[in-house]
């Protein structure tokens, strides 16, 4: 194979994300037979602790910052993944659009409409740079069966449609609040701005535009510890069920959309459910190994067929196909789509399968926003798609 064309990140925002994302660059070799490779040359936080981890695990990384403008200004670096506070998207994203570096930030791609309005703004005034938002769920094998289902217009008519992330990280009222319980930091949105774009990341590539939403949005708890010996209250919403009306071309079908903070029993829970007149499937994180599918032919008789996915991905790898994938495999996938569009381009793409798009984000905060006005009225909320 020809020499590998090497991508220079940098990386703004040390925590966990930026931890998994340097995992990723030091598993690469995991992958066969891609022409790119990303490498860590230059780290930023704002809190200088956060960088330790990355100068002791990371060997190429080459320069520290706490000021991120110093990151941009450095000709060594090519791209960036940011993972900072919704609030901060705005500001960070033009920024880091308008000097000419590759991103992949994190979702929702700003804190609220205005926000985002702003970053797509930077996007149309700066083609060549390549933006995508992080959604890695989709690149789990099960789910990437089900969106190649999809694509070859298996399902027939579509009855109905659910999609969900779920987990119950704050089901403790003694978990100390942080930055995603206030609307200073996390915006309106609450668990929609953080979960959301996993939840539609896949029905928005499918087309399957909400064109009305309903919203039932909880409080669950209203207040946390502030680490003070005190308590303050939680701002934004645990849990989101959004009751959506679909209309393509051919068809009409309800889709039920739920993010949920607050899933008793459920630790980090994607999935993805289609019922058609032809053919139905379903895929859940729950059981990462599982596929489950039912084929229909009238008259015939119906029964699902629940089968262990194997280890197939998107980008082909050295693991053999009767072991499990896993979460970590997902953000190794996600990059390698990143880093193949940066490399190769849209068109040269080695799988079909790219990371959500800024339409996609933008499309989730005419969701979001809809949702919330919904909440406030009462009332079935039109989406309007021609904004």
């Amino acid at each position: 194979m020809a020499e590998k064309k090497v991508i220079r990140f940098g990386v703004i925002g040390c925590g966990l994300m930026g931890k998994e994302f340097a995992s990723a660059a030091a598993r690469w070799c995991h992958l066969a037979d891609v022409n790119f490779s990303p490498r860590i040359t230059a780290v930023c936080d704002a809190n200088p602790a956060a960088t330790t981890w990355f100068k002791e695990a990371v060997p190429s990384v080459e320069h520290v910052y706490t000021d991120y403008k110093e990151l941009l200004a450095n000709p060594e670096v090519d791209a960036v993944y940011c993972a900072v506070p919704h609030n901060l998207h705005e500001q960070l994203y033009v920024d880091i659009i308008q000097a000419g570096k590759h991103l992949l930030g994190e979702k929702p791609f700003g804190v609220d409409r205005e926000a985002n309005a702003a970053i797509m703004k930077a996007i149309a005034e700066n083609p060549q740079v390549t933006v995508r938002c992080s959604s890695e769920f989709p690149f789990f094998p099960g789910a990437y069966q089900v969106a190649q289902w999809v694509r070859e217009g298996k399902f027939g008519k579509i009855i109905e449609v659910e999609a969900g992330f779920w987990h119950s990280s704050d089901l403790d009222p003694t978990k100390p609040i942080n930055w995603k319980r206030r609307i200073a930091t996390n915006g309106e949105y609450g668990c929609m701005g953080d979960l959301g774009m996993h939840v539609l990341h896949l029905p928005l590539r499918f087309g399957w535009n909400p064109q009305s939403v309903r919203s039932l949005l909880s409080k669950i708890v209203d207040e946390r510890p502030d680490g003070k010996g005190g308590s303050v209250p939680c701002e934004t919403w645990d849990n989101a069920i959004l009751a959506c009306e679909v209309e393509t071309e051919d068809q009409a079908f309800p889709m039920v959309l739920s993010m949920k903070r607050i899933a008793p029993g459920h630790a980090n829970t994607w999935f993805i459910r289609i019922q058609g007149t032809e053919f139905s499937a379903e895929f859940t994180t729950k059981n990462p190994k599982q596929i489950s599918s039912l084929p229909y032919t009238a008259g015939a008789a119906q029964a699902w067929h629940v089968l262990d996915a194997p280890y197939k991905s998107a980008y082909g790898t050295i693991t053999g196909g009767i072991f499990e994938f896993g979460f970590s495999d997902s953000i190794l996938q996600m990059w390698a789509a990143f880093c193949d569009e940066v490399a190769n381009g849209k068109d040269g793409m080695q799988q079909p399968l790219c990371c959500a798009t800024p339409a996609e984000a933008e499309g989730s905060h005419k969701v979001f926003t809809a949702a919330l006005e919904s909440k406030r009225t009462g009332q079935t909320v039109t989406v309007n798609w021609g904004e």
